[in-house]
């Protein structure tokens, strides 16, 4: 599998979605045609599996690592692999990592442990990095939590993390507040050693990347990739009558696949590809469930809205 050695996390970034037969098993074909339609997207930098995208908490350390050879198959000559680390222990995480790196993985992506949210220290968080950078020396993003999740890294000890882990070359930002957001983009770019803002606010992303995001590293990618990075082209061009313009396409995919309960968001962007026609089924794991009719054709009229799908293609659809 081909590695990208010299990749360093910027610019646009979807994170893929995994289909399920109703038997819930990977739908392989379905996976490859899904990768190979991302890959296809003018300007994308690197694509992300075994993240929330790909229900990496409901996935076995085997399949994590069939959905990594997979994509090494189809798009790894392409683009670089982002490899999530989704893992409670640091031991387990260091093991991901290995096996990331031994799969092809460009990048890995570091989700925060979950007994943080009972509570964290500075040396807990440099703890689980260093044991992720001593099995790896592949770079890594810091997956920045809001802080009330508990998950979150307060500026301290993210200062700490930069400065002592140099592997770490990114962080995912999801500051939901925009001043703390301003700030990290502000601080972090502009260090000696800069740490990239990879935009993960979804909702709004307009606003996110105008204040200056170096990348985003985003879920709605496996739907709408192709409006993603032609809004991050115009807004590096300073062409903001584009980027409104683009967003304005945007904000109807968003308000519906952001919506409460946000959990459901990958769920509604399976049934939005069903919908375009690029997915068979929109099978999710549990505790998941599928989403109703009318939420179903709430995402139906946003793709319409958005310019994504034709009206008669939808009825037709509809009444098939």
């Amino acid at each position: 599998m081909s590695r990208h050695p010299d990749f360093v996390p910027h610019g646009v970034i979807p994170a893929v979605l995994l289909p399920f037969h109703d038997d819930l098993s990977i739908d392989e074909q379905s996976f490859r045609v899904h990768l190979r339609d991302i890959a296809a997207v003018l300007g994308l930098s690197a694509i992300t599996v075994n993240a929330h995208s790909t229900e990496v908490a409901s996935c076995t350390a085997d399949e994590q690592r069939r959905v990594m050879e997979i994509a090494g198959e189809e798009v790894g000559g392409k683009l670089p692999i982002i490899h999530g680390i989704w893992a409670d222990g640091s031991l387990e995480a260091a093991r991901i990592a290995r096996r990331a790196e031994a799969g092809g993985a460009s990048a890995i992506l570091v989700f925060p442990p979950a007994p943080f949210t009972l509570g964290q220290t500075a040396e807990m968080a440099l703890a689980h990095f260093k044991a992720i950078a001593d099995a790896t020396d592949l770079p890594m993003i810091v997956f920045q939590y809001p802080l009330a999740t508990g998950q979150g890294y307060p500026a301290a000890t993210l200062e700490r993390l930069f400065d002592e882990i140099p592997t770490i070359r990114a962080i995912k930002d999801w500051t939901p507040q925009v001043p703390q957001h301003e700030a990290h983009i502000r601080a972090l770019q502009g260090r000696a050693r800069p740490i990239n803002v990879l935009s993960t606010n979804s909702a709004w992303l307009l606003s996110s990347l105008v204040l200056g995001c170096n990348g985003l590293l985003s879920g709605s990618g496996s739907v709408i990739a192709d409006l993603q990075a032609r809004l991050f082209r115009a807004v590096k061009a300073n062409d903001l009558a584009e980027a409104r313009r683009l967003n304005d396409r945007i904000y109807p995919t968003a308000r519906v696949f952001y919506a409460d309960p946000f959990v459901d968001m990958h769920n509604r962007m399976k049934e939005a590809l069903v919908l375009l026609g690029k997915l068979p089924r929109a099978v999710v794991r549990p505790p998941l469930v599928k989403i109703s009719d009318g939420e179903i054709a709430r995402i139906r009229d946003a793709l319409i809205e958005a310019g994504l799908l034709d009206v008669r293609a939808a009825t037709g659809r509809n009444a098939a």
